[in-house]
């Protein structure tokens, strides 16, 4: 069975990150949204609702799981018996960034792949960062988000 970790803030979950997951389940069998604890950034939405937002998106799909963690994510990897990473690509300055960090992962162990899906062309423009400031000043980022969630219910 071939499952990947598509491990992120998910600070909000948005319709890229659903595109992401949806399209790779055509070749993993199995993804775990992994949320995990980033020291650089503060959250917006709590982890609990991050986790309730991407459990609505899936719930009629019994291939995806949701679980937080807090180390490093090839430790996550290896405490879930994973060994393909999933990362979403909406620019080359995303390239650079997940560049560096699939090939230090590749160091701290060799055993892990990172596989790279391109966003979809008109997802490439929505950004996690970009929502949450729409978010802070009372701006509508419904079409950014999955359909079925209420944003709002969750703040």
């Amino acid at each position: 069975m071939k499952r990947a970790i598509f491990p992120g803030s998910f600070d909000p979950f948005t319709v890229g990150h659903e595109s992401v997951v949806k399209r790779a389940l055509s070749f993993f069998d199995e993804i775990i949204i992994g949320i995990g604890y980033n020291s650089e950034k503060k959250g917006f939405f709590s982890v609990e609702n991050r986790i309730k937002i991407i459990e609505k998106v899936f719930e009629s799909d019994s291939r995806v799981f949701i679980k937080k963690y807090n180390k490093l994510t090839v430790d996550f990897c290896k405490d879930e018996n994973v060994k393909f990473i999933l990362r979403g690509l909406r620019t080359a300055v995303d390239f650079e960034y997940e560049r560096a960090i699939a090939q230090m992962n590749k160091f701290l162990d060799e055993g892990i792949e990172t596989v790279f899906l391109l966003t979809e062309a008109e997802h490439t423009p929505v950004s996690s960062t970009v929502l949450r400031e729409i978010l802070r000043y009372g701006g509508d980022v419904s079409k950014f988000i999955p359909e079925c969630v209420d944003i709002k219910k969750y703040m």
